[in-house]
């Protein structure tokens, strides 16, 4: 999570590691939904304010400073433009008020949402826990330790920024917005980013002006542990009529990690081929192949023509994955061979797929490992491995984009194992200075006569 606090005041260097200045603000574009930060504020040498481009010239970014993409010397400054606002200075300590006028909190602190190499503003925090942190973020985190012995929360209380809108262009007050504005312009990924981090009403609120599609998208670009959460605090028939729209690989995944009796209402409530095709998915075991990969593919008979096969192609809806080969199986189902819709382009209409295809095939099991799999995917590079059993007839394929969510999830796992020996090690730190400076007070206590003759 980013907040503009721990952003002011960080450095600001270029390509080649040299210091330019501190960061003094951040502006954004106030006509999106969820805005893009724009442009970049940062203080030189003799605090000289200057202002650039962030998508011309931000390369990362975190709470430690922003590395720019170029040279000192090659950056071209610019201005603040009609339509944007800069965060400090004029959202950052002004009320939120709602329609009728009436105010209600203090902005304390700006939640920002990073999505690839762009950054948005998520919404205004509102409560303690951006005071403290404006303070400071060790005090933050201190505080909220400190409660949670006292098995109290000190929870963040975030308005989403499509909650508000400008009351007027001199930014004297920020207002509610009555309705949502609609979230059509995001890319699914931009959405899920958002989802992810609001609280579950809020998310929910959101979620409520996302068309069928959209929403669809949006939860199948979410984590993993945000996916089956959400899911779990959506109606019955909403959750399952949006699973049900999903692949079935996305879909097994998340009802996977369903509380049983959930799983088992949303599968008894969508479409039956696709409850039994979930279901069919769910019967392999979670990190193999067999539970990454996904059937919608396209497999036609040795005997079909090219003329046939792209007919099937044609076919196909408009929701269907992105087809790289259409493979070949006997009566039977057993795989055979594969074909590339360039071969099909080739190839006369009349010409047998049996006649014309690639025989010599990389498969795997549906019991092998899915980082094994994955492997091998990018060592042959190929767009996608099928996945037979152990009589060759073909269940499904594992596509690239699998392949990368398993090396992606392994590399998390490592992270937070690695995260979670170091906060082990500093919990232990902290505990054995506790108990030392404990063994001080009372040797120091010890020494006290209180009430005797001397202290």
């Amino acid at each position: 999570m980013l907040y503009l606090s721990q952003m002011i005041g960080e450095p600001v260097v270029d390509a080649t590691g040299e210091r330019l200045g501190t960061i003094s603000d951040l502006a954004i574009s106030t006509g999106e939904v969820f805005p893009r930060i724009t442009s970049l504020a940062f203080q030189g040498p003799g605090r000289v304010p200057f202002m650039i481009s962030w998508r011309k010239y931000v390369d990362t970014f975190d709470e430690d400073g922003i590395t720019l993409s170029v040279d000192a010397h090659d950056i071209r400054f610019s201005y603040l433009q009609p339509d944007e606002v800069l965060l400090a200075r004029d959202l950052m300590d002004r009320q939120i008020v709602d329609t009728q006028g009436m105010k209600v909190v203090r902005v304390n602190d700006l939640k920002l949402s990073q999505s690839g190499t762009q950054l948005r503003l998520l919404g205004a925090e509102v409560g303690v826990r951006g005071i403290l942190r404006g303070l400071h973020p060790v005090i933050e985190r201190a505080v909220v330790n400190v409660a949670k012995l006292f098995h109290k929360k000190v929870d963040e209380q975030l308005i989403a920024w499509n909650y508000m809108d400008l009351l007027d262009r001199d930014l004297s007050e920020v207002q509610l917005s009555v309705t949502h504005r609609r979230l059509d312009e995001l890319h699914p990924a931009d959405v899920a980013d958002i989802l992810e981090q609001l609280d579950p009403q809020q998310r929910a609120s959101v979620f409520e002006h996302l068309d069928d599609a959209r929403a669809t998208e949006a939860i199948s670009e979410m984590e993993d542990e945000y996916q089956a959460e959400f899911i779990d605090d959506l109606p019955d028939a909403k959750a399952a009529e949006l699973i049900g729209n999903m692949d079935p690989d996305d879909a097994a995944d998340i009802v996977r990690d369903l509380p049983y009796e959930k799983a088992e209402t949303l599968l008894r409530l969508m479409g039956v081929e696709d409850a039994a095709e979930i279901r069919r998915l769910l019967g392999y075991k979670d990190g193999t192949a067999g539970g990454m990969m996904t059937t919608q593919f396209v497999a036609v008979p040795r005997t079909y023509t090219v003329g046939d096969t792209i007919e099937v192609l044609r076919a196909l809806p408009d929701d269907h994955p992105t087809v790289h080969y259409v493979y070949v199986t006997d009566e039977y189902g057993k795989l055979l061979g594969v074909n590339s819709l360039r071969t099909l382009v080739l190839f006369n209409a009349d010409r047998l797929m049996g006649d014309i295809m690639y025989d010599e095939i990389i498969s795997c099991l549906p019991s092998e490992e899915e980082e094994d799999v994955a492997a091998d995917i990018f060592k042959y590079d190929i767009p996608a491995m099928p996945v037979v059993d152990e009589h060759g007839t073909l269940l499904g394929i594992v596509t690239t984009d699998d392949a990368w969510d398993a090396i992606e999830d392994d590399v998390a796992s490592d992270k937070t194992k690695m995260s979670a020996l170091s906060i082990a090690g500093i919990t232990v730190a902290v505990l054995l200075g506790l108990f030392l400076y404990s063994i001080i007070l009372l040797q120091l206590a010890g020494s006290l006569h209180i009430g005797g003759l001397h202290y």
